[in-house]
């Protein structure tokens, strides 16, 4: 398959150049799709090591799908009908403050809100709504990333901003 390319995916300098291309964006979808407590660094390393171990068979073109799709699958099996919980952001502490404890709890709770609010969306919007929100990816990218038409990826994110807008409703 790989034989009419002019490169192949197995030389060790093209390997490396397809792994620092996209060893961030596999780990973000990952991440953002399935959450930190599923290992996905793990997965991001196994999904490299079987697009080594078929290099023959991958044309270079075709090495970011590939690893998606293994890195995906895998992660499926992993979870399989487990629920996905999402810590995207960690707020880091305030050494001082001119908020009243009020305010600071309101916000807590509020923070809380949110979060339960994103874990509740469905799959597809809550990966596409915080690869564009918390990594800024452009719709495009997160189309190419997911598989999908740029078109699906903007409904996904209009509809999770609107469920979200009527979750957290008078807040």
């Amino acid at each position: 398959m790989a034989e009419g390319s002019k490169a192949n995916i197995c030389e060790e300098e093209l390997f490396n150049e397809v792994f620092r291309k996209h060893s961030k964006d596999l780990f973000n979808f990952l991440y953002y799709k399935f959450g930190a407590d599923n290992n996905p660094q793990d997965l991001v390393q196994e999904a490299f090591l079987k697009l080594w171990k078929n290099c023959q068979n991958v044309v270079p073109e075709k090495a970011r799908s590939f690893l998606f799709t293994i890195a995906n699958n895998q992660m499926l099996n992993e979870v399989a009908k487990k629920k996905t919980v999402l810590n995207y952001s960690q707020n880091k502490p305030k050494e001082h403050t001119i908020e009243t404890p009020e305010y600071l709890m309101e916000e807590t709770e509020y923070l809380q809100r949110l979060q339960k609010a994103i874990e509740d969306l469905p799959d597809g919007q809550r990966t596409a709504f915080l690869l564009n929100r918390i990594e800024g990816k452009k719709h495009l990218e997160i189309a190419e990333m997911l598989g999908i038409s740029r078109k699906a990826v903007e409904k996904r994110i209009y509809g999770a901003v609107a469920a979200l807008k009527k979750k957290l409703d008078g807040i």
